[in-house]
């Protein structure tokens, strides 16, 4: 692998990781704690939705996205010829 393309690689990788990362802390900093007044307006299933976020939201959310980086990283491994058969 050339250079470049390690370099465009690697930043691939950590764009993909910031926006997971960004994801993350919206749900569980900002749903969870910040916005938690205005989402507890909001009821699903008999819970506040702000509530409902800052117990259980962000773990699905946080577990959605380690498949979802893992989806996208198998993509970035087969664009960049780094994959594993």
């Amino acid at each position: 692998m050339s250079p470049e393309n390690r370099a465009a690689y690697w930043r691939a990788n950590l764009r993909l990781l910031l926006a997971c990362m960004l994801v993350w802390f919206t749900c569980s900093y900002g749903f969870g704690i910040l916005l938690v007044d205005q989402l507890n307006a909001i009821r699903i299933g008999g819970f506040r939705l702000g509530f409902w976020f800052a117990q259980q939201g962000s773990i699905y959310i946080f577990i959605l996205l380690i498949f979802f980086y893992a989806w996208r990283m198998n993509h970035l491994d087969q664009k960049f010829d780094v994959h594993e058969d």
